[in-house]
């Protein structure tokens, strides 16, 4: 993972300490986990992808996919939460047990289930989504 921080380092232009600051740890941390004396902590990866939201956390923490995020965009337009809903509305005809959910989403909503009317009514915006799968991997996609 040291050589992943340093070549993001080296990409976003910037040294060990003005990396410490940005992100809110001691210059001493970078200067231990660029030496290879400490791994990198939870702790200072959250603070790192918090700082730089469009880095991808698969490439941070496994070394998979590029280092950027391509599709965040894309995903907090309104046709996506369009289309999510319309995949929600067909969950919901091939899946009894989403009914009590259902009931409990619609009294929270004011009888609206549609991601996008959630949006428009209430005027606030999402700024990450993270989905988690049976196989225990997770996609998550952070509005840039």
């Amino acid at each position: 993972m040291k050589e992943r921080i340093q070549e993001f380092l080296r990409i976003e232009n910037k040294s060990s300490s003005q990396f410490a600051e940005e992100i809110g740890v001691q210059p001493s941390a970078i200067s231990h986990i660029i030496s290879g004396r400490n791994k990198p902590s939870l702790d200072f990866i959250l603070k790192m992808l918090a700082k730089y939201p469009t880095l991808s956390t698969d490439w941070i923490l496994f070394g998979k996919g590029t280092m950027y995020r391509e599709d965040a965009a894309d995903l907090f337009s309104a046709a996506n939460f369009d289309a999510l809903g319309e995949v929600a509305d067909r969950e919901k005809e091939n899946d009894a047990s989403n009914l009590v959910r259902d009931e409990v989403v619609k009294d929270v909503t004011n009888k609206t289930n549609r991601p996008s009317d959630l949006i428009s009514a209430d005027k606030r915006k999402a700024s990450r989504i993270v989905f988690f799968f049976d196989d225990n991997t997770f996609s998550e996609y952070i509005q840039g």
